[in-house]
């Protein structure tokens, strides 16, 4: 799908905070109303934009612990791949799955309320698993960062350029 200018705007903006009426966002974007709904709905059909969330600050729910975990299998088949795969993303403390290369098969990030529940997850989806090799856990003592937007800039720069933008 061919982004041009107004798109990515109306990206930065929606990134910044989803929650914008199309007005606002419309206003915000130096568009009209109706070209805004139209590009928004183009960019959730064509899977641009995944899905629209508010993003929760741990610390105001009472912290708990994040975990950063390698797992390595002992049989790397698609099947087995898969299998485990499947697993961790239906794993409700499971943030973050991501399959990876080299080095560990996969890298998850967990958020769970403290130490045993930890303990009860490793258990169920680690321990339980005779095809989980190695598992390395990193735990967080303090989040510098956490944002999810894309760098619309740095990714437009990669872009050839696009024909004349469409109303």
């Amino acid at each position: 799908m061919e982004l041009d200018a107004t798109d990515l705007r109306l990206l930065e903006l929606l990134q910044a905070d989803a929650s914008l009426t199309n007005q606002a966002l419309a206003a915000r974007a130096a568009t009209s109303p109706a070209t805004a709904l139209r590009r928004v709905r183009r960019l959730l059909d064509g899977g641009i934009i995944e899905r629209r969330v508010a993003l929760l600050q741990p610390h105001a729910l009472g912290a708990g612990l994040t975990a950063l975990v390698e797992i390595t299998l002992d049989r790397q088949g698609a099947e087995h791949l898969d299998a485990f795969e499947q697993r961790a993303v239906a794993e409700g403390s499971v943030q973050q799955c991501w399959r990876v290369s080299p080095g560990p098969d996969f890298v998850l990030v967990l958020h769970v309320p403290g130490m045993p529940a930890y303990h009860a997850l490793v258990q169920r989806l680690f321990t339980q698993d005779a095809n989980v090799r190695n598992v390395k856990a990193y735990f967080s003592v303090k989040r510098a960062k956490f944002d999810p937007r894309l760098d619309l800039a740095a990714l437009a720069a990669l872009r050839p350029p696009s024909a004349p933008p469409s109303p």
